[in-house]
């Protein structure tokens, strides 16, 4: 597990664990879970939580667990689940023994079910859906008691019995807490513990056809857990008191505590799974690991280091207020770590040649280039250098604006690693008039660097040898929506601020060394932002790389 950074501010969970801590409160134990329900991919906003989770109980000594919400398995899998597992590791983050299922619990949650029969707590009721949500009311005003409320424990405790036996069809009982069906909050109101449903279970099969709601099967698994500060994200606040009410069911002398906090709502982006699901299942992005999706494994497979998404967190805090989180702090913080570990390369995404007059055409020679400035043990790489070179179109305009730095015919810049170049003339196609080439000479004195007599020259060009230059696909990726909430409003579909933009193909032509990247490293294209050999498509013989992120934030100058 990665060292928790110095916390940046004492958020009110740290207090909060701390504070539990000095007092003595579960004996200085911190105890915490992620209970991620197996039915999709994880994605950022997860990852806030897998932080904050694992985070918390590695800085107080503690321990995490790992738990998976099968309570529901219309639409649960093992593929989700080993998923999930593999998104944690990668993140950086081990539950060590403690994994477990909500299945797992499905017995001990029955036996505590009867019980609360037995004590006149919960009964079966025989409402319809349509008629139970008639009952229950609005905040405003009561609901109305069910007219099975009051039935006898021993006839509820048989009916239950039976519903797990198979009697009863999909929705025709279901087990209900005898609460408070005058309380403003909905959730008191006699709420659902266990609903009749003939779907098998991706771990149980056809063991069981009743199975428990999250609001009851949350807080028991917590205490089965030995769990002691249960973080769930803000939505669930008007959930706890029912949290509450279950957990007092049991009698714990040390009963956990749920503590909420807001979840992640980053710009550019949705982070809903219906919405994600729509994109995939319509064809709109490529599947689940799209590098412009939002989930762990479209951000992976986009080349965002685990330890970008680690500082992203810490950097955000925690807070109790919905706010909106701008994406260029997540851009900033990929930037900041592969800055340090990605090595250095030379590429050229739309290549115009260069042909040096007075460079003998036979002659070769190469040049020492530095792998990571910020890693002096890194060390050096030789890049081959001829007469015929690729460069950037737009590093070339025959009447450039002022203040134009890079080649323009009369105008001298310097070559990385290589030397001073100056533009002669152009050569042009004979029937379109395009430049087909720039024509320049290179300076012999200042092979290897800058010119001796010291002269300044402000542009500096990255480039490739023609001789030895590799074909690369490229797949420049952007952000996946035109708008910064692409979802703020309900009545209008999502899909339609999709930025028709966010993916461009090109074939760079680039330095031999970046076929021999391995598939999922990280490298930084000199000039042009950090690349990743792509996880699922890049081989030697076919190289592809995805664009990271660009060096600097051009998103907002182009919006505005």
């Amino acid at each position: 597990m990665p060292e928790s950074p110095e916390p940046a501010a004492r958020h009110f969970i740290r207090q909060i664990i701390a504070e539990d801590r000095a007092s003595g409160r579960y004996d200085g134990r911190v105890v915490t879970r992620f209970p991620p329900e197996p039915n999709g991919y994880l994605h950022i906003g997860h990852a806030k939580a897998v932080c904050l989770d694992f985070g918390m109980a590695a800085e107080f000594g503690g321990r995490c667990h790992l738990r998976m919400d099968d309570t529901n398995p219309e639409q649960e899998s093992m593929e989700y689940v080993e998923a999930i597992r593999d998104d944690i590791r990668w993140l950086g983050f081990d539950w060590g023994e403690h994994f477990y299922y909500s299945a797992d619990y499905f017995e001990r949650m029955a036996d505590v079910a009867e019980d609360l029969i037995r004590r006149g707590r919960a009964y079966v009721c025989e409402l319809s859906t349509e008629a139970f949500k008639a009952y229950r009311g609005v905040p405003t005003r009561p609901g109305r008691e069910s007219p099975w409320r009051n039935r006898a424990a021993a006839e509820s405790l048989e009916l239950f019995r039976r519903m797990r036996a198979g009697a009863f069809e999909d929705g025709a009982l279901c087990l209900r807490a005898k609460i408070d069906m005058a309380s403003p909050n909905l959730h008191l109101r006699d709420p659902v513990l266990y609903r009749v449903l003939r779907v098998p279970h991706y771990r149980t099969g056809d063991r069981w056809c009743i199975y428990p709601t999250y609001d009851f099967a949350h807080p028991l698994e917590d205490a089965f857990e030995g769990v002691t500060h249960s973080l769930c994200t803000l939505e669930f606040e008007v959930h706890r008191p029912l949290y509450d009410w279950v957990i007092a069911q049991l009698d714990l002398a040390q009963p956990p505590r749920q503590i909420e906090f807001a979840r992640l709502n980053l710009t550019y982006t949705v982070m809903s799974k219906r919405k994600l699901l729509a994109l995939v299942r319509d064809g709109l992005v490529g599947g689940w690991d799209d590098p412009r999706l939002p989930t762990l494994r479209g951000l992976r497979r986009r080349g965002v280091p685990p330890e970008a998404i680690r500082d992203f967190c810490e950097r955000i805090g925690v807070t109790k207020y919905e706010s909106l989180t701008d994406l260029a702090l997540l851009e900033h913080a990929v930037r900041a770590a592969l800055n340090r570990s990605a090595p250095r390369r030379m590429a050229v995404l739309d290549p115009l040649k260069v042909v040096l007059t007075n460079w003998p055409e036979d002659e070769e020679a190469s040049f020492e280039a530095v792998n990571n400035p910020e890693d002096p043990s890194a060390g050096t790489r030789p890049v081959a250098f001829g007469r015929e070179l690729w460069i950037e179109r737009a590093d070339f305009m025959e009447d450039p604006p002022k203040r134009f730095h890079r080649l323009s015919p009369g105008a001298e810049v310097r070559l990385r690693y290589a030397g001073l170049i100056t533009c002669t003339g152009v050569d042009r196609d004979p029937a379109t008039g395009e430049v087909r080439a720039v024509l320049a000479q290179f300076d012999p004195a200042s092979r290897g660097g800058n010119a001796p007599d010291g002269r300044r020259v402000k542009g500096t060009l990255h480039w490739v040898a023609a001789r030895h230059a590799v074909p690369v696909e490229v797949r420049l990726y952007d952000r996946l929506f035109s708008v910064p909430e692409p979802d703020a409003d309900e009545a209008v579909d999502f899909r339609t601020h999709l930025n028709p933009d966010s993916l461009r193909t090109v074939t760079a032509l680039a330095e031999p060394t970046l076929a021999e990247t391995a598939a999922g490293a990280a490298v930084q294209f000199e000039r042009l932002g950090y690349f990743c050999a792509d996880l699922r498509d890049h081989a030697p013989a076919k190289p592809v790389f995805n664009r990271t992120v660009t060096l600097r934030d051009s998103w907002s100058r182009r919006q505005g």
